[in-house]
């Protein structure tokens, strides 16, 4: 996974403004990192948004990190 994160987390200045956002989506890194920070487990945030998955969470704490 510590490689996979680059196919999955894309930067597009027509997008979001270019924030990193999860590639085919609009959904920003900084939103998912703002939803963990409130409590949101990976499945609720999942159930939410049914485009993401858990690589994606987990693409975006390694490229935040």
């Amino acid at each position: 996974m510590n490689n996979n994160w680059q196919n999955l987390i894309s930067i597009d200045p027509d997008i979001r403004f270019g924030k990193p956002i999860i590639t085919g989506t609009r959904i920003c890194v900084s939103d998912i990192l703002s939803w963990l920070s409130t409590g949101m487990s990976f499945e609720q945030i999942i159930e939410d948004f049914p485009e993401l998955n858990k690589e994606h969470i987990l693409a975006t704490l390694i490229f935040s990190a």
